[in-house]
């Protein structure tokens, strides 16, 4: 949830605390030292994924499993001498780097005291890679030789052309130094494309692309790659963030929404939907979820699903339509907030038939009063289809306040290529939709 705060001026400052949009640390959150259990628990995960990496692509580690474990392991620690190791360039000055970049980046998210600090002139900022190299010596130094490494798990130091030191040296600290380039490149650069853009595609691709070994960290943490711990996510328009300094560490930001334009709607609806040309309908609801990617543009998710009206009474049916797209709302601050959609995806169709001439008394069953899951499965037949659908239409909001708005109507045609069932099509619809909008986010 998010708290309020009066600026003085009139205007409500809104301040989330790490929303699923964007990574908002407030100071008083900051605790002081290091959170070993949780840095544990992601070098742990990372350590597994690459040894189960070399098991799953090295024939020579699979085979290097066999033979006494505690003998060939010492095999192979005292075999260490020179330096190169037989790798190739790639492996020796770009992959282990970057492997040495995300220890660092691992002890980076979880040092509470200094992982907000950003590249610059700052002491605190240089004292917490310092910090983290001494982290990321300590990881590799595991990964070649430590109870869970190289030398454990396939005792490839052993052999010839193995043994060289090279990785001790190269992987901590060109790893510091990549580690220092994604920094500088997330200040001079990745924010400044943030600054001249709100699409949040841009600012995604961006922000996880180009800081490659920062990503990866954030993913063994189990947060999406983009994640910032001192500034708002990238679903967070520019224009709504006011930075702020802080005495106790790096800048804060300050998300203010404009009133009523919310990063996320859900949307709660009554859909009836005829098919001209038939006498049939079908009266359902759904629910439809909007992400807003830039000012006027969202990525809208729709479910919804309805019971087909007009059949005889021996038989039944229900359609289901699941779409995606983008919609556009040329005025979202407004009281009244149109909107234009086009959106893809699948219509399924069910039907079952009954036939009541064929009851009869079966074995096991009153005759006066059978069971309904028996005589279902035993005198129904059921047919489905399945197939691409597209729905294209607009509409319009009322807005009642930050929270909330009444969807007044919205008309849509839709085009499904399912096939007839029991001789009736539905392959072309149009849907009337009413409902109630709750805006997240902006309060």
């Amino acid at each position: 949830m998010a708290g309020e705060s009066d600026t003085g001026d009139g205007n409500v400052s809104i301040k989330p605390v790490r929303p699923s949009i964007g990574p908002i640390q407030t100071a008083s959150a900051r605790d002081e030292g290091v959170d070993w259990k949780s840095l544990a628990r992601e070098s742990w995960a990372f350590l597994t994924l690459q040894h189960g990496f070399r098991l799953l692509t090295e024939p020579g580690t699979r085979e290097g499993m066999k033979g006494p474990f505690f003998r060939t392991y010492w095999n192979s620690v005292s075999n260490l001498h020179g330096w190169a190791d037989g790798d190739p360039f790639y492996v020796n000055y770009v992959g282990h780097p970057m492997m040495g970049s995300v220890a660092s980046f691992l002890f980076v998210q979880n040092d509470r005291r200094y992982r907000d600090v950003e590249f610059g002139k700052d002491p605190n900022y240089w004292k917490s890679r310092l910090r983290a190299g001494a982290f990321s010596f300590l990881y590799s130094a595991q990964f070649e030789v430590g109870p869970v490494s190289e030398a454990s798990i396939g005792k490839i130091q052993r052999t010839f052309p193995q043994q060289g030191y090279v990785d001790f040296v190269i992987t901590p600290f060109v790893g510091v130094g990549w580690g220092l380039a994604e920094d500088a490149l997330d200040k001079f650069l990745i924010k400044r494309v943030e600054q001249r853009t709100d699409n949040n595609w841009i600012r995604l691709l961006v922000r996880g692309g180009l800081n490659p070994a920062r990503s990866m960290a954030n993913l063994l943490g189990g947060r999406v790659p983009w994640y910032r711990t001192n500034r708002a996510g990238v679903y967070v328009p520019y224009s709504y963030i006011t930075r702020q300094s802080t005495v106790d560490g790096g800048p804060r930001e300050t998300v203010n929404p404009p009133p009523g334009v919310a990063p996320f709607e859900f949307t709660m609806t009554f859909e009836p939907e005829m098919f001209p040309g038939s006498s049939f309908s079908c009266l359902g609801g759904g629910g439809t979820a909007a992400f807003r990617l830039a000012a006027n543009w969202q990525l809208v998710g729709d479910v919804g699903g309805c019971k087909l009206m007009g059949f005889e009474k021996t038989l039944t049916g229900d359609s289901l339509t699941y779409l995606i797209g983008p919609r556009w709302t040329p005025s979202p601050r407004g009281r009244w907030v149109p909107h234009l959609q086009f959106l893809v995806g699948g219509r399924k169709i069910t039907t079952e038939q009954f036939y009541p001439d064929k009851w009869e008394t079966v074995e096991g069953l009153v005759s006066s009063a059978p069971d309904p899951a028996e005589w279902r499965s035993l005198y129904t037949s059921r047919q489905e289809t399945n197939a691409f659908a597209l729905s294209a239409g607009g509409g319009v909001d009322l807005r009642f306040n930050n929270a909330l708005a009444l969807r007044v109507a919205s008309l849509e045609y839709r085009r499904s290529w399912v096939r007839p069932v029991e001789g009736y099509d539905f392959s072309n619809g149009l849907q009337l939709t009413t409902g109630l909008v709750l805006h997240m986010g902006t309060w």
